[in-house]
């Protein structure tokens, strides 16, 4: 059996070497467009500043140890032009002579990726990309050429945040230009304003809701009319699946753009399969076809299309997208259906925000971990999860990530078992303080309301509490709140209107209290503020901050 492999990186070459594993017999042949095979794309921006400093560490197979090892015969610098399916070969161009040939196969795997998308403006011809080796080597001699240069980088995705980060630390001055209201446009806002705070603080300069016009020879002129200074231009404006060879061999596409596979990454034509970034995605959660363009789906979808073309019966499971970045020391993560996705679905759910300590609190170097966590309101059943904070954020999503996957509920998340020391956790951990908090929810023992849903309830005559201190109200309050002490509330149950009341604190535990409280004393129509005024301010800021 002949294998012909298009593409050698993250989909491509798990293919390649997982079928010679479990195929000895097997030819195995990779075409590679580019100069490098099997690197890490991920390590690029990050290359750029020389946080890795030596090129070879990206390089993580070449041509020759695939061959040595696997016997994989990979041919870089090799671009296959054409499929003919009804002979069974492709077509090839070699760049080094600039020859052309074919070669036949009898099962063939498409892993063409996805290629960077460029605003379609006068004068982008001049932005440089991220998407290779050869990319970084031009972005970095860029940078050494002169680091005072002002770069101007088009995009607020994964990418555009890690290289904004990278050259800010080189104290080159970045702006970020952003089409959305926030950077990281599948988060919710309150819970990626951290992260742009900590942007901000570093240096680096945020244009949110703004679009480029024209990329000129030393600006970047957006369509609300300022006027950026760009030395040199970086397009980071996310990626689209690169499949037109499998257009021009009449492959079935999605309707996502994304080139069409069934559970066992078959495309149309039985002989032809395809893994990751130019393949779309079955959404778990939404039932829906889906692009996500990340290299843990490509490594397995390649190794199973390899397991299926072995012989073995396996299909692929649905994805749900989980991905956390980190910038300054500040990570941000999700997994599963965000609060917008979910309304843009129509599927209905219940959230929670909370703020507990990665770790013991009496343990030194405790910081805190937000969280929100979309379930089910009749079921409980985890629908999602975003976390940020500084220590502690990884390891929260993967549970709720895998809580997701094995679709447990918030009830489960109390009984969960996790690893305590006061240095790596607390006897009540985040995700079980999450149990806690989506328990008394689903259960009906503490109503809650959203942040964008005070200002309404404000509206129709509802009364704010603020049961924090007197100092922490007198710092920082939501406007129209009284304040009254949690521990004060039983001896100050008069100043409390008989119904219609939200209750907030700092982050909602004692809000949850107060909240017992009143309707234990008879008042009606109680909630509390989820997340209380952390979450509030988060949202707050990250309005204001897309509105400038």
């Amino acid at each position: 059996m002949k294998v012909i492999i298009i593409g050698g990186v993250a989909g491509g070459m798990s293919a390649a070497t997982r079928l010679r594993r479990l195929n000895e017999d097997a030819e195995i042949v990779v075409y590679e467009m580019g100069e490098h095979v099997s690197y890490a794309n991920c390590g690029l921006p990050y290359f750029v500043s020389d946080v890795i400093n030596r090129r070879e560490l990206l390089l993580l197979q070449t041509p020759e140890s695939l061959w040595s090892r696997f016997r994989i015969n990979v041919k870089v610098n090799s671009m296959v032009t054409g499929i003919d399916r009804a002979n069974k070969t492709v077509s090839v161009l070699n760049f080094a002579n600039g020859e052309t040939y074919t070669d036949s196969y009898d099962k063939l795997i498409i892993s063409t990726g996805a290629k960077p998308r460029k605003p379609e403006i006068p004068g982008i011809e001049r932005a440089m990309v991220l998407r290779n080796v050869a990319d970084a080597d031009q972005v970095k001699a860029a940078v050494q050429a002169d680091n005072t240069k002002s770069v101007v980088i088009l995009g607020g995705g994964f990418v555009g945040i890690e290289l904004a980060e990278n050259l800010a630390h080189l104290k080159m001055p970045v702006t970020l230009v952003q089409r959305a209201g926030t950077i990281l446009s599948q988060f919710d806002p309150e819970m990626i304003e951290p992260l742009q705070a900590e942007l901000v603080k570093n240096g680096v300069t945020l244009a949110l809701n703004a679009e480029p016009a024209e990329v000129t020879a030393d600006q970047v002129i957006l369509k609300d009319g300022r006027v950026l200074a760009a030395d040199f231009v970086v397009s980071a404006a996310g990626v689209i699946p690169d499949n037109s060879l499998a257009r021009e061999a009449g492959l079935k596409i999605g309707e996502t753009g994304g080139l069409w596979v069934d559970d066992q990454q078959r495309t149309s034509d039985p002989d032809i399969f395809a893994a990751g970034d130019a393949v779309e995605k079955y959404g778990l959660l939404t039932g829906d076809s889906t692009l996500i363009p990340l290299a843990n789906l490509a490594n397995r979808h390649g190794r199973l299309a390899a397991d299926v073309i072995a012989g073995l019966d396996v299909k692929a499971h649905a994805s749900i997208g989980t991905v956390i970045i980190g910038a300054f020391g500040h990570a941000a993560s999700i997994t599963g259906l965000s609060e917008k996705l979910a309304k843009r679905a129509g599927i209905k759910y219940s959230v929670m925000h909370l703020h507990p300590n990665n770790h013991a609190g009496y343990y030194p170097g405790s910081r805190r971990v937000s969280l929100k966590v979309l379930f089910d309101p009749i079921t409980g059943r985890i629908l999602g999860g975003q976390a940020n904070g500084v220590d502690g954020v990884d390891k929260r999503i993967d549970v709720i990530a895998t809580a997701i996957h094995g679709g447990l509920t918030v009830d489960d998340l109390m009984d969960l078992e996790l690893a305590y020391a006061p240095q790596f956790g607390s006897a009540k951990d985040a995700i079980n303080q999450a149990g806690y908090v989506g328990n008394n929810m689903l259960h009906g023992i503490t109503p809650t309301i959203q942040w964008h849903e005070l200002q309404t309830a404000l509206a129709d005559g509802a009364q704010l509490v603020d049961v924090r201190s007197k100092g922490e109200h007198g710092f920082a309050s939501i406007p129209g709140s009284i304040n009254i002490d949690v521990d004060e509330l039983r001896d100050r149950l008069s100043e409390i209107q008989d119904e219609n009341v939200v209750v907030h604190c700092q982050v909602g535990q004692r809000g949850h209290i107060a909240t017992q409280i009143l309707k234990a004393h008879g008042k009606k129509n109680v909630c509390n503020l989820d997340g209380g005024f952390l979450t509030w301010k988060a949202a707050q800021d990250a309005l204001a901050r897309g509105s400038n």
